[in-house]
């Protein structure tokens, strides 16, 4: 049998699998309108057990991890057009559609505002870009934004999440298992490294630098060719420009924003000294209650999944099926249990569309825990 002849059959094998797959889906939303009226489950473990046990021995030994992959994303498949046949919706879909509904027409211009650091910082300068006229309070740590927005002493927190070059921002990772909050926006943020020093200070006369951990990470190959220098982690980038600019020392000198060499009167040495010239970091807004102004396109979620083969396959094969892109996708150790893990997810799909409202139904069945953290658009 030639390509021809091979390609001729498998058109007529994929003809018969086109219709027999239409069959199944219609017989699955039969099943489905039994189960609503006998107030059964959508999902039904043993069942599912059951068939790719029968689907492993009816296939020889060399096609069972490919049949197996395939009934799996069959039966998913199958699950999702049961819920949109029926029409479910859940807890999260009402949240959603009642945030909506509540959220004015257009973001504030004006707002109360909790940042982390001191003035001068990113986070800053992320705030002023997000509304046009803040009123910003800074806080020590990551934690005590999270604190404030909680407790309602700002309407809103702005707190960096990832960087283009270092990665994610782990601690706030972690706070989002802690704190109770919603994204409404997101901006991308230039980040500019600058060596700033005190008015009279040469390059040779520094024997430590101060600034953010990730900051420093970001200058690794400048602070490499800085010969007997240390470098120093501190909270923030103009917290590291302040402390500069108050020490007796002059043998400091802090990695921070040009901002900061006029903001607290200091000298720049070397400008632009990150390693990466694309350096941008991400900062969330985040709000105690959802919001959910128009456009928005980007949702980001959290979900503690089976510590079974093939839960986050079948996460994964749920966006696939509905045709949701995934931007990002980080997983977090969750503290108190061996080897389980909080993924991170965010996806790019409008809010207003059937398939995201399908999805968010969906992921209470496929997760042990499901939090939405927001739909919003991002200023890039």
């Amino acid at each position: 049998m030639d390509l021809k002849d091979c390609r001729e059959k498998i058109n007529e094998i994929d003809e018969q699998m086109v219709r027999l797959f239409e069959e199944r889906m219609e017989v699955s939303a039969e099943i489905a309108k039994y189960k609503k009226e006998n107030r059964l489950p959508i999902y039904d473990g043993a069942r599912e057990r059951s068939k790719l046990e029968a689907v492993n021995e009816q296939l020889p030994e060399h096609l069972r991890d490919y049949g197996l992959s395939l009934y799996s994303l069959l039966m998913d498949l199958s699950k999702t057009y049961q819920h949109r046949t029926l029409g479910e919706s859940s807890e999260v879909s009402e949240r959603i559609e009642q945030a909506i509904r509540n959220t004015p027409p257009l973001f504030p211009e004006k707002a109360v505002v909790a940042c982390q650091g001191v003035e001068g910082a990113y986070s800053q300068t992320a705030a002023e870009r997000l509304f046009k006229y803040p009123n910003l309070f800074f806080f020590e740590t990551f934690d005590a934004v999270f604190s404030a927005v909680d407790k309602g002493l700002c309407r809103y927190g702005v707190l960096p999440v990832e960087n283009s070059t270092a990665g994610t921002v782990n601690r706030v990772y972690d706070l989002m298992l802690k704190h109770h909050f919603h994204i409404v926006r997101s901006v991308r943020v230039k980040i500019d490294h600058n060596l700033l020093v005190k008015p009279g200070t040469k390059l040779q006369d520094i024997r430590e630098v101060y600034s953010h951990e990730q900051a420093i990470s970001q200058c690794r190959g400048f602070l490499s060719e800085l010969s007997g220098v240390k470098a120093v982690p501190v909270e923030n980038t103009a917290v590291a420009a302040k402390i500069v600019a108050s020490s007796d020392r002059t043998d400091v000198a802090a990695l921070s924003s040009r901002s900061c060499m006029d903001l607290y009167g200091l000298t720049c040495l070397k400008a632009s000294v990150q390693d990466s010239s694309n350096n941008y970091t991400r900062f969330v807004c985040i709000a105690k209650d959802p919001e959910i102004y128009p456009g928005a396109d980007r949702t980001s979620l959290m979900m503690v999944l089976p510590h079974t083969p093939g839960s986050l396959y079948k996460v994964l094969s749920r966006f696939y099926a509905l045709g949701i892109n995934l931007n990002k996708l980080e997983s977090r150790p969750l503290p108190d249990r061996n080897f389980e893990f909080m993924f991170y997810f965010d996806l790019e799909n409008s809010v207003y569309s059937p398939r995201f409202t399908q999805l968010m139904a969906d992921m209470d069945s496929i997760s042990e825990e499901f939090i939405y953290l927001g739909s919003y658009s991002e200023i890039v």
